[in-house]
């Protein structure tokens, strides 16, 4: 079952914003997709990051490199998808063990 967060508005400046869908849902797992947008300005480089839910694991992720620590997920962009131009925007998905839900994402540039 697919859910659809509300939109997020871009951040000011060389910042950037990310929201999340599900894509798809089984027992037992997920597939997830963010949308990581830039500002007013052209970014290079990002970082997202949240909090998995109990039980979540990340298995594979495309489109970005995965690290995690405990129970925070950090993926980084790709060598070929990290310079955005103004509100521009790229995504990354990943498989996840465990229920879906909506994670609150922070997005950083450097």
């Amino acid at each position: 079952t697919a859910t659809t967060p509300p939109p997020t508005t871009p951040a000011p400046g060389g910042a950037c914003a990310a929201s999340y869908r599900t894509v798809n849902s089984w027992s037992g797992g997920f597939q997830g997709e963010v949308t990581v947008r830039a500002g007013g300005a052209p970014i290079n480089g990002w970082t997202v990051r949240w909090t998995l839910g109990g039980g979540q694991s990340i298995s594979q992720v495309w489109n970005g490199t995965l690290s995690t620590s405990g129970s925070t997920a950090t993926v980084r962009n790709a060598p070929y998808n990290g310079s955005l131009p103004a509100s521009g925007s790229t995504t990354f998905g990943f498989i996840a063990n465990g229920s879906p839900s909506a994670p609150t994402l922070t997005c950083a540039s450097p």
